[in-house]
């Protein structure tokens, strides 16, 4: 057994399940009896109670889930709101033209009236989180089948969530933990009129784009600012003129003194997902599956739409957010891939799993309820790998990669109209498509560009994934009608198909019709590309019981073989607190990085007419004059960005960096390439939290755009 210890003590540290100072993403409602005293060692001169609380306000008050994917925070007792600018590229873009191009020039709202509507985009508030492990597990036997365990679980989960939400306007979601062995409910608050107030030029804002991402040194101003509307009553409400901004329960004072190395810095955040209890079979399967398709399908395609995108500004606008969307997380596969190799996770994990074999197979109590966690795991993985190799390219290929195919569904819809011979239906839908869904695809849909993509595609496609998984339109219409040839089958599909272009689609909307629509290329390309698409996930599906029960066994056995250390749960986008210090790191032998950047950084990495390190000349200008106001730090710069030793990953994107005091220092958006497989196996000495520091968000505000009245909305503490 002590032999086991020290394999325990290697595994913990190297492969990531260790729960080290700054280590972990937990569970807010918890900190006060897990974290709360190496908080405060660290610096924290709040309380759990400042940071989490039913009762009163807190913290958690002022941070909100942005969209779908990001976190945001509320800095003003007006509603404004400030996350990352890739997290509002999507708003920002939308609202961009030829003739008002603001990814290029940036934007500001003067006035409230001048503030920009966004149509589907949310911000959600969370108002508390319950433990109902109990609750949910109550129906739960050991003789159940998997099927059955699900089915009494989802049952529970569903009761609770209504009567969570009964006589509210909340919405409620209880979540899995611990791959689930506990789950708690989070019951939320959801605002839908959310406007755009100000955004710098990207030039700022995304300064370094691809070559910068996930990378330190970072010089980028990754911040957008937006406002919360209410009813007048202060409940949600859709958009209307008659809105009023919101009055939130708290707002983040913002701290523009200086940062130092070792401060105390804590991030509040909705991190998406982390998969730090893999076992060996699943880093494989990333390994040889997940990531490497990942990098080679998009990397040809982002090749594609660069090229259209920098040979014409009207495509740069419509293909921005979309590149930019691809680019993040295939930069990401390539980062992880190699860190997963370069730290041996693998072999990591292999180890602790040659280890608890023993010690399961050393108690049969032990062997019998835990002993095929492993095997479950392993044969699920291998069973299932053609599947999901199959799945990624239909996904990344065709779903992603074939933007004309998206348009199936308004062919199915339109389809089922007609049939249906309910006319008043059939008008309904063309004019719901006239009104909105032709603006919302063909506004930023280029076909040339489009065509290009789905020309390499689906050649891709053909060579990549074996035959027995290729869609029946290979053989049925492109060898058949066109001698195999993949680039006349689709210029016959752009040519042909209602779909290709707005004025086509209108026109069939004019005089539609079952046999055109029928016929149409795009939907029976589509249609045979879904019978494909079910079959595997049908085949995909018979392996996620054996999987998700020996993921909830392997956790279990974890937390029993080792009761000792304290463990915290997988990131799941739900909120979570990660703590640290403002800290430099040491990439490699002889290499020091030190903890922050300086605006002096961007006058080095300027290039002129660079699309990712070209400057506006008014920034260069206030460099050179060292036009900084109250922003610059004491020492004589002006700060860009800092790194931290927090725990984050995506979802973080845009979450508040907040010092000992609860104020605003800075707001996350990014981590460093050397600890790429952090979101696998935790790297202490190497993970580093990269942040936007908030004295240059201000100064870009202040100085750089002349938007002082935002910067007077907030609480400044000098």
């Amino acid at each position: 057994m002590k032999k086991l210890a020290i394999i325990l003590i290697i595994f913990f540290t190297g492969a990531g399940l260790k729960a080290l100072p700054d280590e972990g993403m937990w569970l807010l409602p918890l900190i006060e009896k897990l974290n709360i005293g190496k908080m405060t060692e660290l610096g924290l001169k709040l309380s759990a109670e400042d940071i989490y609380s039913v009762n009163k306000s807190s913290l958690k008050d002022a941070i909100v889930i942005f969209g779908g994917g990001c976190t945001g925070e509320i800095v003003s007792p007006n509603g404004l709101l400030l996350t990352n600018h890739h997290c509002g590229y999507g708003q920002i873009q939308a609202h961009s033209s030829l003739e008002h191009d603001y990814l290029k020039d940036g934007f500001w709202a003067m006035t409230r009236e001048e503030e920009l509507p966004n149509p589907g985009l949310s911000v959600t508030f969370l108002i508390r989180i319950e433990d109902v492990t109990d609750q949910v597990l109550a129906a739960v036997k050991e003789t159940m089948t998997e099927n059955e365990r699900n089915t009494a679980i989802n049952e529970a989960r569903m009761a609770i969530q209504r009567k969570a939400t009964e006589g509210t306007w909340y919405n409620a979601t209880v979540a899995s933990f611990y791959n689930g062995n506990q789950f708690y409910l989070f019951v939320y608050e959801r605002f839908n009129d959310v406007r755009l107030v100000g955004a710098p030029p990207s030039a700022i804002g995304k300064f370094g784009f691809d070559t910068d991402n996930w990378e330190w040194p970072r010089h980028t101003g990754d911040f957008s600012v937006f406002r919360v509307y209410t009813a007048p009553d202060g409940r949600p409400a859709p958009y209307s003129k008659d809105n009023v901004p919101l009055k939130p329960r708290h707002y983040l004072p913002v701290s523009i003194k200086d940062l130092n190395k070792g401060d105390f810095a804590m991030i509040l955040g909705y991190p998406g997902r982390t998969l730090r209890y893999y076992t060996s079979y699943e880093v494989d399967e990333l390994l040889k599956i997940t990531h490497p398709n990942r990098i080679k399908i998009r990397g040809i395609r982002q090749d594609i739409l660069m090229a259209d995108m920098q040979a014409d500004p009207k495509v740069n606008i419509q293909y921005a957010s979309k590149y930019s969307g691809s680019s993040n997380y295939w930069k990401y596969s390539i980062g992880q891939k190699a860190g997963l190799e370069k730290l041996n996770v693998k072999a990591k994990k292999q180890e602790i799993e040659e280890q608890f074999n023993r010690w399961v197979n050393e108690n049969p109590e032990r062997k019998a309820k835990y002993g095929e966690a492993l095997t479950l795991i392993k044969n699920a993985v291998e069973k299932r790998a053609e599947y999901a190799h199959a799945q990624q390219y239909i996904s990344e290929c065709f779903r992603q990669g074939c933007e004309i195919l998206t348009m199936n569904q308004i062919a199915t819809t339109l389809l089922s109209a007609l049939k249906s011979g309910d006319q008043k239906r059939l008008e309904d839908l063309s004019k719901n498509i006239k009104n909105n869904i032709t603006e919302a695809f063909y506004k930023d849909y280029n076909p040339p560009t489009d065509k290009k993509s789905v020309k390499a595609m689906m050649k891709l496609y053909r060579e990549d994934v074996p035959e027995k998984f290729h869609p029946d339109f290979y053989t049925n219409v492109v060898d058949k009608k066109f001698k195999g040839n993949i680039d006349r089958f689709v210029d016959d599909m752009f040519e042909r198909s209602v779909f290709s272009e707005e004025s086509k689609l209108l026109a069939f909307l004019e005089k539609p019709s079952v046999k055109i629509l029928e016929n149409d290329p795009v939907y029976l390309t589509s249609q045979s590309i879904a019978k494909v698409s079910n079959e595997v996930n049908n085949s995909l599906s018979q392996f996620d019981n054996d999987l998700a029960k020996g993921r909830r066994l392997w956790m279990a056995a974890l937390m029993e073989m080792y009761p000792e250390k304290t463990f915290y749960p997988d990131a799941n986008s739900t909120m979570r607190l990660t703590y640290g210090q403002i800290l430099d790191y040491e990439p490699r032998d002889g290499v020091l990085y030190k903890y922050y950047t300086t605006l002096g950084g961007v006058m080095e990495k300027y290039k002129p007419g660079d699309y990712e390190f070209d400057v506006p000349q008014r920034l260069i200008d206030l460099y050179n004059r060292k036009e900084f106001g109250r922003y610059a730090s004491p020492k004589g710069y002006m700060p860009i960005c800092f790194t931290t030793n927090n725990d984050i990953t995506g979802g973080n994107s845009g979450s508040p960096v907040i010092n000992a005091n609860g104020e605003l220092i800075g707001l996350a958006f990014d981590g460093n390439w050397e600890a790429m497989s952090g979101d696998v196996a935790y790297e202490p000495e190497l993970q580093r939290t990269i942040a936007v520091d908030i004295r240059y968000v201000l100064w870009v505000m202040d100085i750089y755009a002349g938007a002082k009245h935002l910067v007077d909305e907030m609480t400044i503490v000098q």
